[in-house]
């Protein structure tokens, strides 16, 4: 189980705390957060680490970090996370540094799961990036109970998928993430959130906010740097994933 994290999104953050503890970065391509000094800054800490590096394009949308819809056209749409995701590669280039994964963020990211049209138009996006290319970008989505139509359309686009669980966000009864604007929604407890990795590493089943079971299958654990006590989060969670990989 790889543990993973949205990085480089603020100037002044703990990403050089957390970055050591995670195994897959995030990072943010400038359109939510960021800038182009802050991008190759995390690049490099995430070289120093060994950490695997992944591109994080949203909306552009700054003013609300992300986390708005945006109807674009299809052109916009491919167009915004093309630019993202070759910026985030051209300072990797400069930086001698590989990008492997695209997962997008917040808003982005919920729509494509809801929305198959979308989520067509970002696999399009990547996939034209990936022509020619001998190491292909894989795509990074949420971890759902039946994820055959989404296989079905990264398999049509030649894209490999990562499917990742939340450690520190509540799940409706459907499999999908409690809104945000939702009370319980960020879930800042450690216990609760080693208590789901744990679950998780043992294949046990996620428990929804009604506690209802969900079963998926997981590649990697996504918690977010910007949740409340962050940084004790991830200290946990490496630590449980780290007693499982020694049992």
């Amino acid at each position: 189980m790889k543990l993973n994290c949205d990085l480089g999104e603020f100037k002044h953050n703990n990403d050089a705390d957390i970055m050591p503890l995670i195994d897959m970065a995030n990072i943010a391509c400038g359109f939510h957060g960021s800038d182009p000094l802050t991008i190759k800054k995390t690049i490099k800490l995430a070289q120093q680490h060994q950490v695997i590096i992944g591109a994080h394009p949203s909306y552009p949308d700054r003013e609300n970090f992300g986390r708005r819809s945006l109807q674009l056209s299809q052109d916009e749409l491919i167009a915004n996370v093309q630019y993202q995701i070759g910026a985030l590669q051209a300072l990797c280039t400069v930086e001698n540094a590989q990008l492997v994964y695209v997962k997008p963020h917040g808003a982005l990211y919920n729509d494509m799961m809801t929305n198959l049209s979308l989520f067509d138009d970002v696999c399009l996006a990547i996939s034209q990036l990936n022509s020619g290319h001998n190491k292909p970008l894989s795509l990074m989505i949420q971890a759902i109970a039946n994820n055959d139509k989404f296989q079905q359309i990264a398999k049509k686009h030649h894209l490999s998928l990562y499917f990742e669980a939340f450690a520190d966000r509540a799940y409706l009864d459907n499999g999908f993430l409690v809104p945000r604007t939702s009370a319980g929604a960020v879930l800042t407890n450690n216990i609760d959130v080693v208590s789901r990795c744990q679950d998780i590493l043992n294949q046990q089943p996620l428990l929804s906010i009604n506690q209802q079971a969900l079963q998926f299958h997981i590649d990697t654990l996504c918690v977010h740097g910007d949740t409340p006590n962050a940084l004790a989060m991830i200290k946990a969670l490496r630590q449980t994933i780290n007693q499982q990989r020694s049992r």
